[in-house]
């Protein structure tokens, strides 16, 4: 395989290009500082953004990593020169030469949208104009905090400390914020199209291919036991302080509508299982079963819409948390009928995680009315949770975010 490195100097360089120094791979480093280059990488060819044309006609692949950090004081005018008018020069030199797959990494700071500082908007606007780039397989990586043979930044302490209590360490800073090892990047790099599953997130199909890739929270114990943790303490707080509350709740439903007060559901948990979720009934006793979107307005009772719209009808699943077959934060659990979406899940993984009460999906109004969608979503939040993401979903779903699925109008 013939890989083409641009910015192989800066920090992801420096760690990646040494996993992809193999027998069975062919690199050219591109920059402005060939003697830099030299240096770092003895035995590389390497030559300038000029001579790319030159050297690398009809190679398999590009990676391009120059970039314009959030941090450097840098005007919006030198953002974009270097995170989109570079970046397009280079794609288009590939695309004219034959280079058969443009790999354009960014961080998944471009994907808030709220996000309005320089680097998270030029970003953005690079991956608008590679979309428009005809005849060439292009692909958009994402990535979070990323480390390798070491630590750098605030973390460049942890390399003082023995192997064994820094990445004890690391773990519980890693719960809190998403990161990924650097050798995921090249295990990516170094997949060609179709050879089997990526450590990667798909987050859109089309033209423009859009990836996360991460470490997940999968192995990290603090995540793990923090979560469970916060879990527990909530469930059993609402339990413990507003049993009251709930038993008014059960009580109204059952003298203003006829039915039982707590509606029992089969839906799709963790690994494809099946498990019963509890709500306060919301619907009119008899409504046949259905994903939310497919049913009427019509068939919500009064005060069903006011648990809907305060999300109180989820307050029963609590249950569900202590029994360990959901979390507070997590993918909504769709019905067994609802194929296309567990297929779309089980593609992207995000089966393999518990469902919740509210997730990322569902604080920026998508539901199951559109399966690949809300797929798409569920594994975006799988690969970039952490403690800190897991917190805001849960603030922004009391703030009023995340009100479940619309009925159909």
């Amino acid at each position: 395989m013939k890989i083409v490195v641009t910015g192989a100097s800066g920090f992801v360089g420096r760690n990646l290009v040494p996993f992809l120094m193999r027998p069975d791979i062919e690199l050219l480093l591109v920059g402005r500082d060939l003697e830099l280059l030299s240096r770092m990488f003895p035995g590389c060819q390497s030559c300038g953004y000029a001579e790319l044309a030159t050297h690398a006609a009809g190679w398999d692949q590009l990676l391009h990593l120059p970039v314009l950090n959030t941090n450097s004081g840098a005007t919006s005018e030198e953002f974009k020169r270097v995170n989109v008018d570079l970046l397009m020069e280079v794609a288009e030199t590939a695309r004219r030469i034959g280079i058969r797959r443009f790999v354009n990494v960014s961080s998944v700071h471009a994907l808030d949208q709220r996000n309005q500082s320089p680097y998270a908007v030029t970003k953005r606007q690079a991956v608008s104009r590679l979309a428009e780039l005809p005849h060439i397989d292009i692909v958009t990586v994402y990535l979070p905090a990323v480390h390798g043979g070491g630590w750098a930044g605030r973390l460049d302490w942890l390399n003082r400390l023995p192997g064994i209590l820094a990445q004890s360490i690391f773990g519980l800073v890693a719960a809190f914020r998403p990161t990924v090892d650097v050798r995921r990047l090249a295990d990516f790099v170094v997949s060609a199209p179709g050879a089997g599953p990526l450590p990667a997130v798909h987050l859109a199909d089309g033209a423009l291919s859009e990836l996360v890739l991460s470490d997940g929270q999968r192995d990290n114990f603090w995540y793990a036991a923090v979560k469970r943790a916060a879990d527990l303490v909530v469930a059993l707080g609402i339990l413990l302080a507003f049993w009251w509350a709930l038993l008014l709740v059960w009580a109204a439903i059952r003298l203003t509508s006829r039915g039982p007060g707590l509606f029992a559901q089969t839906r799709i948990g963790k690994d494809g299982r099946e498990f019963t979720s509890y709500k306060f009934r919301t619907m009119k006793f008899g409504t046949r079963q259905a994903g939310t979107h497919e049913i009427s307005a019509s068939a919500v009772t009064p005060i069903g819409r006011h648990l809907r719209r305060t999300k109180l009808d989820e307050l029963p699943q609590i249950v569900n948390i202590l029994r360990n077959e959901m979390s507070l934060v997590g993918p909504r659990p769709c019905l067994p009928g609802q194929t296309e979406l567990i297929d779309a899940r089980r593609r992207l993984g995000v089966l393999t995680v518990k469902p919740g009460i509210s997730g990322l999906a569902q604080i920026n109004g998508i539901d199951m009315s559109t399966p690949w969608r809300l797929a798409s979503w569920d594994a975006r939040y799988i690969a970039l949770r952490s403690l800190a993401l897991d917190a805001r979903i849960a603030l922004r779903t009391v703030m009023g975010s995340g009100q479940g699925d619309r009925v159909k109008v």
